[in-house]
Formats: structure tokens, C-alpha cells, sequence
């Protein structure tokens, strides 16, 4: 992001890669996929002009081990510099489908959570108002 300038941006939109093994992923550890989360925020905190806004969708992924990424990414941002301003709770269960999360057919044997939401976490850069020209 060399080319834009500090202090120049209003708005910052994301969904960032999980790491999960996708074509584009580079299967990283949870450590270095957090350090890497972490330069790019930091870069995106440069940009933004005081009281900028920051929105990240994010959902968690895994299960063994379940990997909590919006609590990660709150941490980092907070870490930052950005002060969060809330959630938003993106409920996809309308387009979830019907199928069981209780494994296999009508046995409870291992019955796991299935994920119907994604975050959408909103932050500000250095004050909760912005200025107004």
C-alpha cells in the first residue's frame, strides 16, 4: 500500500483469507497467519484519517481446534491503536441448508456446532467522531 498516502483514507472494507487451505492460502501457522493479519492492519491504521472506520468480515473456522479469528482480530486491532466501535452479527441460517449437525443419521454419537454467522467488526482510528468539512 505504498502508493496511498497516510492519513488519506476513510473507509476500510476486508474479508480477509482464513488460512484454511484454500488455493490462494499459504497454510501458515495461527502464529505467523496472526502476524501477518497484524502488518497489513497495521498498514491499514497508517491510512486511515482520524476517526476513519475499519470493517473486517471475519468468521471463526476449524474444530479441532476451533479457532476463534474474531477474537483474534480484535486483539490485534485493539493492540493497534483502533478503537472498537461494535459488532455486527451476520446471521446466514436462511441460506444454511437442512443439514444435521448431530452426525450421522438420528446418532448423537458427535454432535458438533455448525457456524450460520460470520462477524462483521467495526473499528475507528484514533477517536470515535469524525471531522466534518
Amino acid at each position: 500500500m505504498e502508493e496511498v498516502p497516510n492519513n488519506s483514507v476513510h473507509l476500510m472494507i476486508t474479508s480477509p483469507p482464513y488460512n484454511v487451505k484454500k488455493e490462494y492460502d499459504e497454510d501458515l501457522t495461527l502464529n505467523d497467519y496472526i502476524q501477518l493479519l497484524k502488518r497489513v492492519l497495521k498498514e491499514t491504521y497508517d491510512k486511515l484519517v482520524t476517526g476513519g472506520r475499519a470493517c473486517i468480515n471475519i468468521a471463526n473456522v476449524g474444530r479441532k481446534p476451533y479457532i476463534p479469528l474474531h477474537a483474534h482480530i480484535i486483539e490485534l486491532m485493539i493492540d493497534i491503536g483502533f478503537l472498537m466501535r461494535g459488532e455486527i452479527i451476520w446471521n446466514k441460517s436462511a441460506s444454511a441448508g437442512t443439514s444435521c449437525a448431530w452426525g450421522s443419521w438420528q446418532s448423537a454419537s458427535n454432535p458438533v456446532l455448525r457456524d450460520v454467522h460470520e462477524y462483521i467488526l467495526i473499528f475507528s482510528k484514533d477517536t470515535f467522531s469524525r471531522k466534518r468539512r
